[in-house]
C-alpha cells in the first residue's frame, strides 16, 4: 500500500520543541491527517527512502542547515528527488525542501544577497495559479510565515513561477506536473513564528533588524495553511 511520507530534515529549537513538538509533528497537523496516516523518515540520521512505487506523497521539511553545505543526507535527497519528478509523484519541498528542488532540477541556492526574510510577509500570486491545483481560488496576494537565509537563487528553466515578492521573485514553484516548492513555512502557526523570531533575536539585531517591526508583522496565514491540506487531496486523488 502506498504512503504519504514526510521527510524531517532537520530539528527545532529545544525550547520550541517542548512546546510546539517538532518539524514533522507542525507537517502533519497542517495537513489536516492523524500521525498514523504519514510515514516519518528522519534523513539526519540516514533513515532509507522508499522506492518510488510506495509513494502516495512526499513532504520534505524546512531544516536549520543550509543546502550549500552538501550533507551527506541533503545529497541524497539531491539524488531522489528527480525521480520523484519523473514518476509524477505529488511532492512539496516546505523552504529547506524548495532549495533541494530547485537545487536538484538544474537550479541554484545560495544565500540572499539581501539577508534574512522573517516575519509574516504578503506574497503575489501569478496568473498560472488560476489553474494550479493547491492554489487555484485563492486571492491576489496572501500573506505567508518566512524565516530563511538561502534562497532558490536560479529555478530550473522548467519551473512555473506562482508567487513571489520584491524580496524573493521564487517564493513559490511547481515542476512538471506535480513537484511544487514554496520557500515560505505553511506548516507555521503564530506561535511558531513568534518564537523563531524570538529564538533569532540576537543574531537578528547584529544585522540591523528591528526585533519589535518584526513582531508586528505576525498574523494569522489562512491560505498558506490551507495548502498542505490541498496536497493531501491532490496526492490521494490524483497520486500515481
Amino acid at each position: 500500500m502506498k504512503s504519504i511520507y514526510i521527510i524531517k530534515a532537520g530539528t527545532t529549537f529545544p525550547t520550541l520543541k517542548e512546546e510546539h513538538g517538532d518539524f514533522d509533528l507542525w507537517t502533519i497537523k497542517s495537513m489536516g491527517i492523524s500521525q498514523g496516516e504519514a510515514v516519518i523518515i528522519d534523513i539526519q540520521n540516514i533513515e532509507p527512502l522508499p522506492e518510488y512505487n510506495e509513494c502516495r506523497g512526499v513532504v520534505i521539511t524546512g531544516s536549520h542547515d543550509m543546502v550549500t553545505d552538501h550533507l551527506p543526507w541533503s545529497d541524497l535527497l539531491l539524488e531522489w528527488i528527480p525521480g520523484l519528478v519523473r514518476h509524477e509523484i505529488p511532492f512539496m519541498g516546505i523552504c529547506y525542501g524548495h532549495q533541494l528542488l530547485a537545487e536538484a532540477m538544474g537550479g541554484k541556492v545560495g544565500f540572499h544577497p539581501k539577508g534574512k526574510e522573517i516575519g509574516t510577509v504578503e506574497v503575489k500570486l501569478s496568473s498560472e495559479c488560476a489553474k494550479d491545483p493547491l492554489l487555484i481560488d485563492m486571492p491576489a496576494s496572501i500573506p505567508v510565515h518566512v524565516t530563511h537565509a538561502q534562497s532558490a537563487l536560479m529555478i530550473p528553466a522548467v519551473s512555473t513561477i506562482l508567487a513571489s515578492n520584491d524580496f524573493e521573485p521564487y517564493h513559490a514553484i511547481r515542476i512538471g506536473a506535480s513537484a511544487w516548492g514554496v520557500q515560505f513555512h505553511p506548516e507555521y502557526s503564530t506561535d511558531i513564528m513568534k518564537a523563531y523570531i524570538i529564538n533569532q533575536a540576537d543574531e537578528l539585531m547584529t544585522t540591523g533588524h528591528n526585533i519589535d517591526e518584526i513582531m508586528e508583522t505576525v498574523k494569522e496565514t489562512p491560505q498558506a495553511s490551507s495548502i498542505m491540506k490541498r496536497f493531501v487531496h491532490y496526492a490521494k486523488n490524483n497520486g500515481q
